[in-house]
């Protein structure tokens, strides 16, 4: 062996040893490696997130049903993902409440939505007693009933009627309605 012939040996020798280690094989180039790195979760503003949320577990306070949570922090896409489908979801349950149509007639009957005249409230005419009674949390975050939606108005209204009351805090309009 001539040492041209032993020096090829030698740097081919060399090649296969550095290719492996680098994961190259004789000067082929290897297959992608997946990486791997740990999953970064993006951080966005809170912001957004927070007054989706605080808006899904007020009408989740005003149509009665048990409030969302969700163990993901407020600055993930995850978080906002969650509280934009949950803030969908309970404005449509809000916007249609049950009776919908027996509530509107009796608004005919009864006043405009802003009526403030003392003793009765509101476009179905809630007094003080009442208020108190079927909506405290609302009364003290928003006022008297002229000041809450109609929305707001009709749920409460709703949340009294499935107590027990039924139509009967409206007697002459609930009659003229057919519901009673």
């Amino acid at each position: 062996m001539n040492r041209q012939h032993a020096f090829l040996l030698l740097f081919a020798a060399v090649l296969i040893a550095g290719g492996a280690a680098s994961g190259l094989r004789a000067g082929i180039p290897r297959k992608a490696v997946p990486k791997t790195t740990p999953k970064v979760v993006k951080r966005i503003d809170p912001g957004l997130t927070r007054r989706l949320r605080d808006a899904t577990w007020r009408w989740q306070i005003v149509i009665g049903v048990r409030r969302s949570r969700s163990q993901t922090p407020l600055d993930t896409r995850a978080a906002r993902r969650f509280w934009a489908q949950r803030a969908r979801r309970v404005r449509y349950l809000a916007a249609h409440p049950p009776h919908k149509r027996g509530w509107l007639c009796i608004h005919r009957f009864e006043g405009g939505w802003k009526d403030s005249g003392d003793p009765y409230w509101g476009g179905l005419q809630m007094d003080r007693g009442f208020m108190r009674t079927y909506a405290p949390r609302l009364l003290l975050r928003r006022g008297l009933a002229n000041h809450w939606t109609p929305l707001e108005q009709m749920w409460v209204a709703e949340r009294a009627r499935r107590s027990g009351r039924g139509y009967w805090p409206w007697p002459n309009s609930a009659r003229f309605c057919g519901l009673l």
